[in-house]
């Protein structure tokens, strides 16, 4: 779907942080009689389904698929192309040839916002098995408040391609309301966590199940708060996982930055920019100041219609509720200095507890495993300077910088569907993300350190077609 400038209230309702948050999602079809459970191989297709147990799950269904790419599962219902709306570009194709067994469930859990296959419960997963499978595991959180589905197309499809195992969950809340989830701030976060750990384990062992021998490699990666998950993932798992790839990942920090302490300038300057006038120019400088690049002022519009308002509050709400008293969420695009507007928010000045509920979701830099990370530099969601430039150097800080590449993509942005609506200024990150996983690959079975960190430039002459199909890390 490509994105134009002109949104509609409709879309705007649909998003949230990382790439376009959750929309609503619209439940699977059935399972098609042809995809329904075939009696097992001793090897080959399908082989050992019946066999085959989720450990900790609370529901699971196992279908034998001719297609476990999206170049089937739309067809088949074992995917929610409304989950990954918004983030490839439209000319994005996918892979086919790839038979094997997706199994669907849930693990135990209290919420209910996740209404994929009617089941209307949360802590839904999706792993899937290929028939011809090179070794590998491949795990991943979901970007903004989506659900489990939401990686299929700039991911799954090709990892599942080239091999590898897939799982992935919806990190157990879902959707602009996830705050709700939880008893005391932050408790919904805290929980993406723990549920990636568990789908992670979970899934390595259902892997041995179906090949009769445990992975050799598991590697997870992901986008916005998939790249959050990562990043904990390695510093409080490593056990867990060889490595992984952090695509545009958010920062979380108790002391900031955070997207607390960046969002709410924004909020408040960007009107006077927008108006035009004497206070433009200074409300312009603010807006860099808050870390917004200079340069990427053409993506402000649709940035503050769709992401900056609606994502301070919700993320202020989950861990400062009592910011704007019994108002949920804030009250959307309110003026400056009225009572509870997210755009006075000032982070610094709140009360401990605020500080302390972020803390239990907050980034250390102390990875234990190698990662690579990707990110535009036409990022106006989250600007690398205060995301993925502050991580790299807390890791640096840490003493870990030998296990960390970090590649700052020229002209990139949050969202790659962008680069439809702007073909000739922006490139898409998914060639690069690719680019970073092979070289994470290479790093961990030959020992071939990547180049070191830096910005990849934009090829001189290169056209909207070869962005989309490469990026060298090396340029």
């Amino acid at each position: 779907m490509a994105l134009s400038i002109g949104v509609s209230s409709s879309w705007r309702g649909r998003t949230a942080l990382g790439a376009l948050a959750l929309a609503t999602a619209v439940a699977l079809l059935p399972s098609s009689a042809s995809a329904r459970p075939a009696p097992d191989r001793a090897a080959g297709h399908c082989a050992n389904q019946s066999h085959l147990r989720v450990p900790g799950a609370a529901h699971q269904q196992a279908d034998c698929l001719n297609e476990l790419t999206t170049a089937g599962t739309v067809a088949s219902g074992h995917t929610d192309p409304a989950d990954w709306a918004g983030l490839t570009p439209k000319d994005l194709t996918a892979p086919e040839g790839v038979p094997g067994i997706q199994i669907d469930g849930y693990f135990p859990d209290s919420s209910t916002t996740n209404t994929n296959h009617g089941w209307n419960h949360d802590s839904q997963f999706v792993i899937r098995l290929p028939d011809r499978w090179n070794g590998g595991l491949i795990v991943a959180g979901t970007p903004g408040n989506r659900e489990q589905y939401a990686n299929d197309r700039a991911i799954a499809d090709w990892v599942l391609a080239r091999g590898y195992a897939y799982a992935a969950i919806d990190k157990g809340n879902t959707g602009l309301d996830f705050y709700r989830d939880g008893s005391r701030p932050g408790d919904a976060v805290v929980e993406w966590n723990t549920r990636l750990t568990q789908l992670t384990r979970a899934a390595r062992a259902v892997v041995a199940q179906r090949y009769h021998r445990p992975p050799v490699r598991t590697l997870a990666t992901g986008m916005s708060n998939g790249g959050y998950l990562v990043r904990w993932q390695l510093e409080n798992h490593p056990e867990l996982y060889d490595g992984g790839v952090d695509w545009e990942g958010a920062l979380w920090h108790a002391k900031g930055p955070n997207l607390l302490t960046f969002l709410p300038p924004t909020l408040r300057h960007y009107p006077a920019y927008a108006a035009g006038g004497p206070a433009a120019e200074p409300a312009r400088e603010e807006l860099h100041r808050a870390g917004f690049p200079a340069g990427s002022e053409f993506l402000w519009p649709f940035h503050h219609q769709v992401y900056w308002d609606l994502t301070q509050r919700i993320y202020r709400e989950e861990f400062d509720p009592s910011f704007d008293g019994a108002t949920e969420a804030g009250t959307p695009y309110c003026a400056p200095r009225t009572p509870g507007c997210d755009a006075d928010y000032d982070y610094a000045t709140r009360p401990a507890e605020v500080h302390k509920a972020v803390q239990r979701v907050a980034l250390t830099g102390r990875i234990g495993k190698p990662l690579i990370t990707v990110h535009g530099t036409l990022d106006v969601l989250l600007p690398s300077s205060e995301n993925s430039d502050a991580y790299s150097r807390m890791i640096r800080e840490s003493g870990r910088g030998h296990l960390h590449r970090y590649y700052r993509i020229e002209d990139g942005t949050h969202t790659d569907s962008l680069v439809d609506s702007f073909p000739d200024r922006l490139r898409p990150l998914l060639p690069c993300h690719r680019s970073a996983f092979t070289a994470l690959e290479s790093w961990l079975t030959t020992g071939h350190r990547p180049p070191a960190s830096h910005t990849v430039v934009r090829p001189e002459g290169a056209t909207p077609a070869s962005l989309l199909t490469s990026c060298r890390l090396d340029g």
